[in-house]
């Protein structure tokens, strides 16, 4: 068969790193796929065939194995032609057919909009690279042509793939440490989401050019030159900052063309980690450092594997220049990522970029294993893939890498999901602390757990890594579908008791009808939404036993309803007044919220009373609550240094949590700050009251509502 000239390019690349027989298996595929796709074209009119060899290409160039270029060429037959997966599997053994499937599923399914098409899709790319991360080699190589071929769609098409390629391939190719591949994605997709911004800033660049040029090669020289002095072998290569990585530092940081930082940057490329710190000490001699500019991520590497020291420089052109210093093996990392590791004749080593990929993409298969819809799945899996990442330790030096802005309760959930649910406070850096404490990087972190604390709503505002979030609202969601049953079965209880009967003596078949007409499906619904205000009870019940009033004398059994007990979860407590076991409380049914308590004097009550007294109820605290409660105390204190820690440590004696801290008002003498913390009862409160009185720099002390 003669070739096209593409296929011969490729042919020549793989002679420079794969055997003989596995050549001859791709061009095999080939005439394979060629014949399978003959007479179809692509939008610009070229032969279709010709676009599954430009992503062979594409992933030769990263010395992929022949299994992953064999696929490439196959990877739309299935779905575009009428060769099976058992035909391709027969031809070309199992591995390939599995790629070849792995990138089919994504575009076979139909659903209702595009946008739960994609999420969908994404959620199964996602799975599919779990198991071979092969799968999203060949659509990222995929999608890289789509993007240097798209002038020939249509401009809404441009536009909606180039925003996908933005939002989704190019953070994955990130998180997968492919930087090459990823800022052409950004660039291509910048190009044709946002021409006229593409066409400004490629305009301003060009005009640049050649001072550009000259600062570059006077840079390059003078660091060869100086490194070289002192003895470090290394290549020094000016380079020109993306269009994409320009315009998003312009966007998120609100600055013009003229105030990004790094359009003068270096790659100081070494031979051994050594030499780079080396090289920086020289760098540094010759250019002043700015502060606070220096990154190691050679020490503590990125999630995704890349190594390099970050540095910014004072330059004489009175321009900041960026410095990167890295190894060969790093630097083949920083632009192949999981790639530069993806021989399939070995097993990545830990550690790997590869390694450290299949971690990350684990860890977002639990995810998805308890996210309900494919949109709540997507959101998540966005938020992972933009990760500005912090790096703390647990107590043995161990590192963990969470988002920025993560808190110790993130902490405890990247530990273990159980960790997390018992969390009841945290050390950080031997110091006790709120879990709702926002972690920095380098801190040591210790969580102290209790079997009796669970997950609360609020808790959610607390973290920021999606699998913190995820656990809490799980763990919500099954408690309060249990305690929300236990809760409707006791209000329905005590509004059948108001006409001497009870649940038990309701007949089955009464209860079926009676839930089948409210268009239900179990008696564990109806019970749910009388928990959460939906139904009221009382018309529950007049509507089971239809009697007009209750006999004349007759005291009414259980009409108190008892709060703080194990059914918590299904109880909510007004946050207008923070209610604690010992006060004084009232109950009130919130539609689609179910029972609320607050305290008898809060401001709310007389309206909602006033308002709704049918859904009015007297509550009252178990004997023995469970749990902890929030109270808010305002507290005046002297205004200097050392205070907060002061108060905190008055706080953490009377053994209660802090839960949220905050400064709202101060002079020149004193600070108003407010705590909300953690409390098994009143009790509790007197002690911590006791304590902060006692403290000789709080002037006074008082509970707050809300």
């Amino acid at each position: 068969m003669t070739y096209p000239s593409a296929v011969k390019e490729l042919k020549r690349l793989l002679n420079t790193y794969l055997e003989p027989t596995q050549v001859a298996s791709v061009l095999h595929a080939f005439e394979v796929g060629e014949e399978a796709h003959r007479g179809q074209t692509r939008k610009s009119g070229e032969d279709y065939i010709m676009h599954p060899v430009a992503v062979a290409s594409i992933l030769a160039g990263m010395r992929m194995d022949d299994q992953t270029i064999t696929a490439a060429i196959l990877h739309d037959t299935v779905e575009d032609t009428d060769v099976t997966l058992a035909d391709l599997e027969r031809e070309f053994g199992e591995q390939v057919a599995k790629l070849v499937d792995g990138v089919t599923k994504l575009d076979k399914m139909k659903f209702r909009t595009r946008q739960e098409a994609d999420a969908e899709s994404f959620r199964k790319l996602l799975l599919a690279m779990s198991r071979d991360l092969r799968v999203i080699f060949i659509k990222l190589a995929d999608r890289l042509h789509n993007m240097r071929t798209i002038e020939a769609m249509s401009p809404p098409s441009r536009r909606r793939i180039s925003s996908e390629t933005l939002e989704i391939y190019a953070p994955i190719a990130d998180r997968l440490g492919m930087n090459a591949l990823k800022n052409e994605l950004e660039d291509l997709g910048f190009q044709h989401l946002h021409p006229n911004r593409y066409r400004i800033i490629s305009r301003r660049l060009r005009s640049m050019t050649k001072h550009r040029k000259e600062i570059l090669d006077a840079v390059t020289d003078t660091l060869k030159k100086r490194l070289n002095e002192a003895g470090v072998a290394a290549r020094v290569e000016g380079r020109e900052k993306s269009m994409y990585s320009i315009y998003s530092k312009m966007r998120d940081k609100s600055v013009p063309f003229e105030q990004v930082n790094d359009l003068y940057a270096f790659r100081i490329v070494t031979q051994a980690e050594s030499h780079c710190y080396q090289a920086l000490g020289v760098v540094h001699a010759v250019y002043k450092p700015r502060p606070g500019s220096f990154k190691d991520y050679i020490a503590l590497p990125k999630a995704n594997g890349y190594q390099s020291l970050h540095t910014v420089l004072t330059s004489p052109y009175n321009v900041p220049l960026e410095i990167q210093i890295r190894t060969e093996e790093m630097d083949m990392v920083a632009e192949k990522g999981a790639a530069a590791h993806w021989l399939y004749k070995a097993t990545p080593p830990d550690g790997s970029t590869a390694v450290r990929a299949r971690e990350w993409l684990l860890k977002l298969v639990e995810t998805q294993s308890r996210a309900k819809e494919s949109l709540e799945f997507i959101d998540t899996a966005k938020s992972e893939l933009f990760p500005d990442e912090i790096y703390v330790f647990t107590p043995r030096g161990k590192i963990i890498d969470l988002k920025a802005r993560a808190t110790a309760l993130d902490f405890a959930y990247a530990i273990h999901t159980d960790v997390g649910n018992r969390a009841r406070r945290a050390r950080i850096d031997n110091k006790p602390s709120p879990l709702s404490t926002v972690l920095e990087n380098g801190q040591t972190v210790h969580i102290e757990t209790d079997e009796t604390v669970e997950p609360r709503p609020e808790w959610l505002e607390h973290v920021v890594t999606p699998k913190a979030r995820t656990a809490i609202r799980s763990h919500l969601k099954n408690l309060e579908q249990a305690d929300s049953v236990a809760i409707g079965h006791r209000l329905l209880d005590q509004a059948l008791a108001r006409r001497n009967s009870s649940l038990d003596n309701i007949s089955s078949r009464k209860l079926d009808r009676y839930v089948r007409k409210a268009g239900l499906e179990r008696l564990e619904d109806l019970l749910m939404r009388i928990a959460r205000g939906e139904l009221l009870a009382a018309t529950v019940a007049q509507k089971l036993l239809p009697i007009t009033q209750k006999r004349s004398g007759e005291v009414a059994t259980g009409d108190v309803f008892t709060v703080g007990g194990s059914e918590r979860n299904a109880i909510s407590y007004g946050n207008c007044c923070h209610p604690i076991p010992g006060d004084r409380i009232t109950g009130y049914l919130s539609p689609g919220r179910g029972i609320v308590v607050h305290r008898h004097n809060c401001p709310n009550v007389p309206a909602l009373e006033r308002q709704h007294p049918e859904r009015s109820l007297d509550v009252a605290w178990e004997p023995l609550p469970r749990g902890s409660f929030s109270a808010l105390l305002k507290v005046v204190t002297v205004n200097g240094p050392g205070v907060l820690a002061s108060v905190s440590a008055s706080i953490g004696q009377a053994d209660a949590n802090i839960e949220r801290v905050e400064q709202r008002e101060s002079t020149s003498d004193t600070a108003e700050l407010h705590f909300l913390i953690g409390l098994r009862d009143r009790n509790q409160l007197a002690r911590v009251l006791t304590r902060l009185r006692r403290n000789p720099k709080v002037f006074r002390v008082q509970r707050e509502m809300g």
